[in-house]
């Protein structure tokens, strides 16, 4: 009888040995930090708390901004780039963790595509207003019926928005550095590239475009941690937002013929960047430079320092 007792505390005690473990590694956690690094699978933050912090990301990892006090709008894991302030919910430890959901501001995104544009100060401060306006625009024209409520929110809005400044301008150069890092690519391998040229006014892409595509895709295959940026261009010819727009539609269309005819894995592309009439290839002033500028750029990186920041 003793000796069955005996057993019975020894399995007791191996099953809560086996639930600490289990507790400790897949306990619920919430971080925030700036984005500092990103590969195919995760994404290094750093923390002004718990220093860096490893994020992987999964196929069921949700990326969203949030929409008035409970809801939120999905987005693309494409979005999250390098500079962007996240916070992320999932499982794991303070330093590593498996994410669930991936939150991020339309404000900060805004604010880490600018930068990571190029843009001036300036600009940058008018495009994060011009996201406000929208943004409270918005909720004005769907929350007529709740004025005082509204005011209660823009209020408590009006001071994260506070908070999001001091932990943005405490975190500028950081960003700025990383960014530069990222811009540049001195961080990073580039394993394959290539250039998608378009007629004018079109984002379609041609037979030897997809061709290319194709191959710069399945080059990528077996690279640890790969990830695929894009980046649309448009030449001089029309006015600014109608370039910015071209620029997008196809970096877009690329992004839909590597996700949809070569397979990639949405976590493995970095958000298409619409830079419009920026860094032109050749000069606008003649019909064969601004051919050369009607393009989108893409190339296979591999992050060289997200191993040594975990």
């Amino acid at each position: 009888m003793k000796q069955h007792s005996s057993r019975r505390i020894v399995a007791c005690t191996a099953l809560l040995c086996i639930l600490s473990v289990g507790l400790a590694f897949g306990q619920k956690v919430k971080v925030e930090g700036l984005i500092t690094g990103r590969d195919g699978e995760s994404l290094t933050l750093k923390s002004t708390k718990a220093g860096n912090i490893v994020v992987t990301l999964t196929d069921g990892t949700k990326v969203q901004t949030p929409k008035g006090v409970f809801r939120h709008t999905e987005k693309s894991v494409t979005a999250l780039i390098p500079g962007l302030k996240v916070k992320v919910e999932g499982t794991g430890t303070e330093n590593q963790v498996t994410a669930k959901t991936v939150e991020f501001s339309n404000d900060d995104l805004v604010l880490a595509e600018t930068i990571q544009a190029g843009l001036n100060p300036t600009q940058q401060q008018q495009a994060i207003n011009q996201a406000h306006i929208a943004v409270n625009q918005q909720g004005i024209a769907s929350n007529k019926a709740g004025v005082a409520t509204n005011k209660q929110q823009a209020a408590t809005n009006a001071a994260g928005i506070a908070a999001n400044q001091q932990d943005i301008q405490a975190n500028q150069q950081d960003i700025e550095a990383q960014n530069k890092r990222f811009s540049d690519l001195s961080e990073y391998d580039t394993k394959a590239n290539a250039t998608v040229l378009f007629a004018s006014g079109s984002s379609k892409i041609s037979d030897s475009d997809q061709a290319a595509l194709t191959a710069l895709a399945q080059s990528a295959i077996g690279l640890k941690g790969y990830i695929i940026q894009v980046k649309g261009y448009a030449d001089s010819s029309g006015d600014a937002t109608m370039n910015q727009k071209l620029s997008m539609d196809r970096a877009d269309a690329v992004v839909a013929f590597l996700l949809q005819k070569c397979k990639v894995p949405l976590r493995h592309i970095v958000a298409p960047r619409a830079m419009g009439v920026s860094d032109p290839a050749a000069p606008n002033e003649s019909a064969s430079g601004r051919a050369e500028n009607r393009r989108v750029d893409v190339k296979v990186i591999v992050n060289k320092g997200i191993a040594g920041g975990m």
